[in-house]
């Protein structure tokens, strides 16, 4: 049994084809990879109780957090906007999973407070499913 795995070494990649994928930027965090499916409710007149079906996986824009540099925010922002491909890499070289999808990202710079970090969060808006799988399989 596992004792569970760190966030070390988790990286996001994009780029225009499943070849061309590089480094985003550096991360802090990431969102979940997917959601609960809608409920279709299935009930009768003859159940005691509703009954339900599962329906499409919900899934939201997808916002990761990096600290913020203006360089990358500036390179970041210059690519928004633009169907991707995207990579989220597990682990060293994605040795613990690697997981693609495509979407279009956005940029912006988080709220500040006195003795705080300026941030920024890269939001993608997903085009397609999240794939347990690497770009270039998914995508060749």
């Amino acid at each position: 049994m596992s004792a569970g795995m760190s966030t070390i070494n988790t990286v996001l990649k994009a780029g225009t084809t499943a070849s061309a994928l590089t480094q985003l930027c550096k991360i802090k965090s990431y969102p979940q990879l997917g959601g609960e499916p809608e409920s279709i409710e299935t009930t009768d007149m003859e159940d005691k109780m509703q009954t339900f079906t599962p329906g499409v996986q919900s899934m939201s824009a997808m916002q990761f957090t990096a600290n913020y540099d203006k360089e990358k925010f500036d390179e970041i922002k210059a690519s928004s906007d633009k169907e991707q491909i995207y990579e989220l890499d597990f682990g060293k070289d994605g040795a613990d999973g690697k997981y693609c999808w495509k979407g279009q990202h956005s940029v912006f710079i988080n709220e500040g407070a006195v003795n705080g970090l300026r941030e920024m969060t890269i939001s993608i808006m997903p085009s397609t499913e999240v794939y347990n799988k690497d770009a270039a399989t998914q995508f060749a």
